[in-house]
């Protein structure tokens, strides 16, 4: 009881508390004017592959510019760092253009990355004042992971194969996965998954360990996730092709393009540059090697012709 007591107090944490902090935090960002004639701001969300992606074009403006870059890192979910953009307390940050079309246009995912990219970006410039950078490469969807040994245990491949044995199980997803139109209301109805509990509501960095440690028994992650290989987890194929594409994209406020043009060549340098398995790379070095972040990305833009 006191273990179950503690499970119930942590997500009445997650749910109640949540919305407070995101609040207090627009509320500090909206009091806050554009004043970046100077330098060049990058924001990041609070979850390692996010931060890499910020460090990568923070240091690409500083090798291919003569611009100062302030780095603010970890700014929460995707409205946070949406609402900073808007607000003018950041320049650029790193999204994914699924992201973008369900949880910010608030329209209807499409199969097609291409398609999805003119979505957002005709979107963006024509209601946002925003734009749209060259995509990085890679594609990070969500990834339903179970353990490896529970995978192999029961012959399992794809999510439809999954259903019959959710009930037994206990899932764990973040906040944001929760609440979001393409997230776990929406999977759950295309697959008719159903659960042993409702699902607990985590920490992004707190998924992995806690479904190593067998506290949950399914969580979402993404594909690019480093730690997958290394603690021996299994992402469930999505055959029913619920998630839509997620390129990484740096979000750009066209105004910064407008007094900074040479932010935009520095960027397009960057078009292209990471594949799949190389973000899972950079990320298992970060968070499986427990390397610095301004290291690992220094090393790669040098592997790559991009460092001066």
């Amino acid at each position: 009881m006191k273990i179950a007591g503690q499970r119930t107090i942590r997500v009445w944490i997650s749910v109640r508390i949540g919305p407070l902090l995101i609040f207090a935090a627009l509320s500090l960002l909206s009091s806050c004017s554009p004043s970046h004639s100077d330098r060049i701001v990058i924001g990041s969300k609070n979850f390692t592959e996010s931060l890499i992606l910020g460090e990568l074009m923070a240091q690409q403006i500083e090798a291919h510019t003569h611009l100062r870059v302030e780095r603010r890192f970890y700014l929460a979910g995707t409205y946070i760092c949406q609402q900073a953009l808007l607000a003018g307390r950041v320049d650029i940050y790193p999204e994914y253009t699924g992201t973008a079309l369900s949880a910010i246009l608030k329209q209807k995912p499409d199969g097609d990355k291409n398609k999805v990219y003119q979505r957002v970006k005709s979107a963006y410039e024509a209601r946002l004042g925003l734009t749209l950078g060259p995509a990085f490469g890679f594609n990070d969807t969500f990834a339903m992971e179970i353990r490896g040994d529970d995978a192999r245990r029961l012959h399992l491949r794809s999510l439809s194969e999954a259903v019959a044995f959710a009930p037994q199980w206990r899932a764990g997803f973040g906040y944001e996965f929760m609440e979001r139109p393409d997230g776990y209301r929406g999977l759950a109805k295309a697959y008719g998954l159903h659960f042993a509990t409702p699902p607990r509501i985590m920490d992004l960095g707190l998924l992995t360990r806690a479904l190593q440690n067998r506290q949950i028994d399914i969580a979402a992650g993404n594909t690019t996730d480093g730690l997958i290989l290394a603690m021996d987890l299994f992402v469930l194929e999505d055959d029913r092709h619920y998630f839509p594409p997620y390129e990484a994209v740096p979000v750009i406020r066209q105004q910064t393009l407008q007094l900074h043009p040479e932010v935009a060549t520095a960027l397009a340098g960057l078009a292209g540059t990471i594949s799949d398995q190389e973000m899972q790379q950079l990320n298992y070095a970060v968070d499986g090697q427990r390397r610095d972040v301004k290291e690992v990305v220094r090393e790669f833009l040098r592997k790559k012709g991009q460092a001066n």
